[in-house]
C-alpha cells in the first residue's frame, strides 16, 4: 500500500501548534509518508516542527463545532497540541497520522528512505564491536575460540553468526547445547576481566522439564568455563520459585547435584508487563500536575520504577563482585535470555570494564550487548507509556538499562566518557530513529539482502529455514539504512563528558534508595525545570573547553 493512500488530507493552513516551552503559534501543518510538518506562516519566521511520525505514541481528538484539536503524545515524552479550524480536516489529519505512525512493514519505515547529504551508506556497518572483544581476548588467553557455528543463523536465530566459547567445545557439542537451551541461546562469553581471567557468560534457561533431562554437552560446556579446582556462579533473574513453576512447560535450571562445580544465586527481576506497567505509572505521575508532594511521592513509589533500577543496579553489582573481588567466572540467564540477562551483563561490564565507559566503548557495548545478541528492539519498543492500544510484547528493558547508566553517570560523573545528552538520544532513538541501528529483533532479520539471498541460499543446507524466515530477513538493513553509532562518533563534542577522567578501577554504584533519584532529564524531559539543568550542562561544557584552549596557550606561548 502506497503512503499516500493513509493521507485523507495533506496540508492544512491557519493551525495552532502548542508545544512545551514555546508560545503557541500559527502556521502550516503537512503530513508525508513519515513525517508531520509545520511552519510558521509569518515571513522571516524559523519556527518549525518535524516530527517523525514513528516517534508518535497515541492522539486524542476532540471536535467542537467547526473546529477541532488533536493531542500528540510521543514516545520521547514530548505532548503537543494542534488546534485545527474544520471538523472533516481535523478527523482527516487525525486518521492519517493513526494510519501512519503505526505501520508495522519494517521496509516502509524511515531508516530505508534517510538519505543525509552528508553520509553514504557504509561498507562497514557497526562498530565490529563482536570481532575486536575476541581479538583483546586472544592476546590474553588460549582458552577461548570463535566458532562461526551459527554463520546460517540455524543453530540459534536470535545470536550473531560467531561466538566466543571454549576451545575445549567443538561445534557438534555446541549443537545438542543449542537445542537444550532455550531458543538455541547457549552460553557464550560476554566479558573477560584482565586482572584475574574470570568471564560473564550469558545463555537462555536449560530445557530440563518436569523430567529433569539431562545433557552431558551442556555440563561439560560450562565445565570448560573453570578450572577443576574452581568454583562458578548462576545468577538467575529469576526467583526461585518462578524457576520451578518454569519446569512444568518445559523450561528449568541447572540443578546442583548436576552442575556441582556451580553455585545457583537467584536474583527475581521484573520483565514483560510488568515493567512495561511500571514506566506507564511512572509517565502518568509525571505528566499529572495537578497533585500535591504526598500524592507524587506516593504515585513516584507505586509505580516501583525505582525499585526496578534498584534491583538491576544490585544484581549486576553482584556479578561485577563474584568477578572482581571474589575471582569467580559468571553465567547470567533467566528464561529467554534476550532481556533481563543483557542487561545485567551490559551493567556489570560498566561496572568493572573502564573501556566500556568511554564514548566510542559504550557504544561498542550496546552492540555487542544489545544489538548483536539479540534484543527483540522491534518488538520491545513498538510502544510506549501513553499508548492506548493492547500492548503485547513491549518491555522498556532499553530504556531501564539507560536509566541504571544515568544513575552510575550521576554518582560518578568522572568517570564515564559520555554525556546525559548520549543517553536521551539512545533513549529516543530505540523507539523512533532516522537509522537502521535499532530495526528488527536480530542480527539475522538485519543481516542478509534481496541481492545476496540466492547465492546465499545456494550455499547453504537451510533453504526451508530462510524459506520460512524470508520475509524479515530479505530486508537489508545493514546494506539499505545508515547506522546510528557510527553517527553519534561524528558528534564527539556533543555527545562526551568534558569532565571526563579515566580510571582503571571499579565504579561501585549505591543502590540505597537515598542514593537513587528520578531520571528527570528524560521523565521530566519537557518541562522548564529540565531546560535549566541542559542550560547549565551546556554552560560547564563551555567553560571546561575555554580551560583547555587557555591552558593549550599557555603551555605553547
Amino acid at each position: 500500500m502506497e503512503f499516500s493512500e493513509h493521507i485523507k488530507t495533506a496540508n492544512v493552513e491557519d493551525v495552532v501548534l502548542r508545544q512545551p516551552l514555546h508560545p503557541p503559534y500559527r502556521g502550516t501543518l503537512c503530513i508525508t509518508g513519515h513525517h508531520l510538518l509545520f511552519s510558521d506562516r509569518e515571513e522571516n519566521s524559523s519556527r518549525q516542527l518535524l516530527l517523525l511520525l514513528r516517534n508518535i505514541d497515541a492522539i486524542e481528538k476532540r471536535t467542537s463545532g467547526s473546529s477541532g484539536t488533536i493531542t500528540i503524545k510521543c514516545k520521547d515524552r514530548q505532548v503537543l497540541q494542534l488546534d485545527i479550524p474544520g471538523m472533516e480536516q481535523c478527523l482527516n489529519i487525525a486518521h492519517s497520522i493513526e494510519a501512519l505512525s503505526s505501520l508495522d512493514c519494517v521496509a516502509e519505515m524511515y531508516p530505508f528512505f534517510y538519505r543525509p547529504s552528508d553520509l553514504s551508506l557504509p561498507q562497514q556497518w557497526g562498530l565490529n564491536s563482536h570481532e575486536r572483544l575476541y581479538a583483546q581476548i586472544k592476546s590474553l588467553s588460549d582458552r577461548w575460540r570463535l566458532s562461526s557455528i551459527n554463520e546460517d543463523f540455524s543453530v540459534c536465530p536470535s545470536y550473531p553468526q560467531s561466538a566466543i566459547v571454549p576451545c575445549d567445545v567443538d561445534d557438534d557439542m555446541l549443537r545438542k547445547v543449542a537445542k537444550f537451551r532455550q531458543g538455541g541461546r547457549f552460553p557464550v562469553l560476554c566479558y573477560f576481566h584482565k586482572k584475574n581471567g574470570m568471564v560473564i557468560m550469558r545463555s537462555s534457561q536449560p530445557m530440563t522439564g518436569a523430567n529433569r533431562k539431562r545433557c552431558r554437552e551442556d555440563e561439560l560446556l560450562l565445565q570448560a568455563v573453570i578450572d577443576s579446582s574452581e568454583k562458578g556462579y548462576i545468577i538467575d533473574t529469576r526467583s526461585g520459585q518462578q524457576a520451578q513453576q518454569a519446569r512444568m512447560t518445559g523450561g528449568g535450571f541447572e540443578s546442583k547435584s548436576i552442575y556441582s562445580s556451580w553455585k545457583r544465586l537467584h536474583r527475581q527481576m521484573e520483565r514483560g508487563k510488568a515493567l512495561q506497567e511500571s514506566l506507564v505509572k511512572l509517565v502518568d505521575a509525571c505528566s499529572d500536575e495537578s497533585h500535591n508532594m504526598d500524592r507524587w511521592l506516593s504515585r513516584l513509589e507505586n509505580s516501583k520504577w525505582l525499585s526496578h533500577v534498584q534491583t538491576a543496579l544490585s544484581t549486576a553489582g553482584l556479578v561485577a563482585e563474584c568477578v572482581e573481588r571474589d575471582g569467580h567466572s559468571v553465567l547470567v540467564h533467566g528464561s529467554e535470555g534476550a532481556d533481563c540477562s543483557l542487561l545485567i551483563s551490559t551493567l556489570a561490564q560498566v561496572i568493572m570494564d573502564p573501556c566500556c565507559r568511554s564514548l566510542e566503548g559504550f557504544l561498542a557495548l550496546l552492540e555487542r550487548e544489545f544489538i548483536q545478541a539479540g534484543h527483540p528492539f522491534q518488538q520491545r519498543c513498538a510502544r510506549s507509556a501513553h499508548s492506548h492500544a493492547r500492548l503485547q510484547q513491549e518491555s522498556p528493558i532499553f530504556l531501564l538499562l539507560l536509566d541504571c547508566v544515568w544513575q552510575v553517570w550521576r554518582q560518578f560523573p568522572l568517570a564515564l566518557g559520555f554525556s546525559e545528552a548520549l543517553l536521551l538520544r539512545l533513549a529516543s532513538e530505540a523507539y523512533a530513529s532516522d537509522y537502521g541501528t535499532f530495526l528488527c529483533n536480530s542480527e539475522q532479520e538485519r543481516s542478509v539482502s534481496t541481492d545476496g539471498l540466492v547465492i546465499y541460499l545456494a550455499k547453504s543446507s537451510q533453504l526451508l529455514f530462510f524459506k520460512t524466515h524470508i520475509s524479515r530477513s530479505a530486508l537489508g538493513v545493514k546494506s539499505k539504512t545508515h547506522c546510528l553509532f557510527q553517527a553519534l562518533l561524528r558528534q564527539t563534542e556533543k555527545y562526551s563528558n568534558p569532565l571526563y577522567e579515566p580510571t582503571e578501577l571499579a565504579i561501585w554504584p549505591s543502590v540505597h534508595p537515598q542514593s537513587l533519584q528520578l531520571w528527570r532529564g528524560f521523565f521530566l524531559r519537557w518541562t522548564q525545570q529540565a531546560r535549566y539543568l541542559e542550560e547549565a550542562q551546556e554552560e560547564i561544557r563551555n567553560m571546561v573547553n575555554e580551560w583547555g584552549k587557555a591552558g593549550l596557550q599557555l603551555m605553547t606561548s
